[in-house]
Order: C-alpha cells, then sequence, then structure tokens
C-alpha cells in the first residue's frame, strides 16, 4: 500500500474515532424523554391524606435523607391511582440531576448537581399517559453561595428531607404523545 493510501486510511480511521469519542461523550449528558422512572428508590417515603372524604384531596408526600423524590412520587401516584394532581415542594438534596430540554434533539441535556443544596422549591404536575400517572416537575436549588440551578427534574436526593404537598383533582388529565417534540404533553381535550 502506498504511503499517501495509508496516511488517507489513517486520517479516515482517526476521524472516525473522534465521531465515537464525541458520540459516547454526549451520550451521558442526554437522555431521551421517555425514560422509565424507576421505583423503588425512596423506601422511607411517608404519605399522609390531609382532608379525609373531601372530592379534592391533600396529600403530604414526605421524603427523608437518601430517598430519591422523582421516582418516590412517581411510586405515589401509581399507588393511590393518581390521574390528576398538581404539586410543590420545598426542603434539602444531597446530589440531584435536572435537565435543559433540547428542542433540536428532542432530548434533555443532564444537568448534575453535586453536594448539598436547598430545594427552594419544586413544582409539577402528574397527568394520565396510556393510563398510567406520569409526573412531571421542575426545580429550583440553592447552593451555599446562593446561586441557583434549575430545571426539569431528573433526580433529587432527600438531605434530610423534601416535603411535597400534593393536590389530587377529582378530575382526569389525560397526556398524548407530540410527535413534533418526542414529548407526552397534556391535552385537555382528551377525556
Amino acid at each position: 500500500m502506498s504511503k499517501i493510501k495509508r496516511v488517507g486510511c489513517a486520517l479516515v480511521l482517526i476521524g472516525i474515532t473522534a465521531v465515537m469519542v464525541r458520540s459516547q461523550d454526549t451520550a451521558g449528558e442526554y437522555v431521551a424523554p421517555a425514560k422509565a422512572v424507576p421505583t423503588g428508590k425512596a423506601p422511607k417515603m411517608q404519605v399522609q391524606l390531609l382532608n379525609p372524604g373531601e372530592p379534592t384531596k391533600q396529600y403530604a408526600v414526605i421524603f427523608y435523607q437518601g430517598d430519591e423524590a422523582f421516582s418516590g412520587l412517581q411510586e405515589f401516584a401509581e399507588k393511590y391511582h393518581v390521574t390528576s394532581a398538581h404539586f410543590t415542594a420545598i426542603g434539602a438534596l444531597n446530589g440531584a440531576t435536572v435537565a435543559w430540554f433540547d428542542p433540536q434533539r428532542k432530548m434533555y441535556k443532564k444537568i448534575p448537581i453535586n453536594g448539598q443544596h436547598e430545594l427552594i422549591g419544586m413544582s409539577g404536575d402528574i397527568a394520565l399517559y396510556q393510563g398510567r400517572p406520569v409526573v412531571h416537575t421542575h426545580a429550583v436549588v440553592g447552593g451555599p453561595d446562593g446561586t441557583t440551578q434549575g430545571g426539569h427534574v431528573l433526580e433529587a436526593y432527600a438531605s434530610p428531607t423534601v416535603e411535597v404537598m400534593v393536590t389530587v383533582d377529582p378530575v382526569t388529565m389525560q397526556k398524548r404523545f407530540d410527535p413534533e417534540t418526542d414529548l407526552t404533553l397534556i391535552d385537555p381535550a382528551l377525556k
């Protein structure tokens, strides 16, 4: 093989390797919207119904040290057959991953949050998609220097607690798949 062909082959291999490395680097940075939420990651979670007998139910869902709040909310929604709800939360976290939705990629870019942070606020909703409850939540956290970070919550570890106040509505809200974004969106027209 001539020297020119060997150099050309080497450059092609270097280019392929660079593309593979780049795609591996970004593969861990992004997550698809349909990523399944694991359950069982909040073993200390406690739930209290605050207003028994009312059509609009209100719950306190409390997470303790080490509980992962996002998966716990999903587990709560499934266990209590929630078909429509909204919630707010405060507390503190030791580690979280939030995300920013990249409309060109149709994926969430992960934003890791390391160490102890105040959970300044978390809000979200629960609606049905294909017969199962789906939790959608965003959060803002504050670091020790007062700076904030926020985004779509992928995981959030309570330290020492996350206190979530959930209002379960007496109607059912449905989500539909939106092919333009690859997201599931609430559609009030669906019954």
